[in-house]
């Protein structure tokens, strides 16, 4: 799997079902888990490289409420996350316009379910449980260049 079936594979969220993630995402796990597992894994792969590549300061800074402020000041991890999961969800142009201009992170919005979509489709094909670890620890604070002054 490359990059553009990934984004091929994100413009099938049904976003008419909007406030029910399992409706949102039901045509892709669908999709995604015909696919092999090594495509399955590959897919997770580059979710996992997308999301760390938006963990940094100045992204964290414009994400609304919850936003960064300074070490002293509470911050969720989880919300920054969810948040970058947002920016992935609305798709490859939505997604590179980000990326060059965090101002333009979506405020005070999420999508977790984004996380589960590979292991979804892994269990639908399988029937077992999802054991990839991806190639990209795209937990907050991991890309660590990107939270240095």
């Amino acid at each position: 799997m490359d990059e553009n079936e990934f984004w091929k594979i994100i413009d099938m969220f049904e976003w008419k079902h909007a406030g029910d993630d399992v409706k949102v995402l039901k045509k892709a796990i669908k999709y995604l888990s015909k696919k092999s597992n090594e495509e399955i894994f590959a897919f997770d792969d580059i979710l996992s490289k997308l999301l760390y590549d938006l963990d940094g300061r100045v992204y964290a800074q414009n994400i609304g409420e919850d936003a960064y402020i300074n070490d002293e000041t509470y911050f969720s991890v989880d919300e920054f996350l969810y948040s970058r999961c947002v920016v992935v969800a609305n798709g490859k142009e939505f997604y590179y316009e980000v990326l060059d201009n965090p101002d333009s992170m979506p405020e005070d919005m999420e999508f977790e379910s984004l996380l589960y979509l590979p292991n979804e489709a892994f269990e639908m094909k399988n029937d077992d449980e999802y054991q990839y670890s991806p190639k990209f620890d795209y937990e907050t604070f991991s890309n660590e260049s990107k939270w240095k002054d």
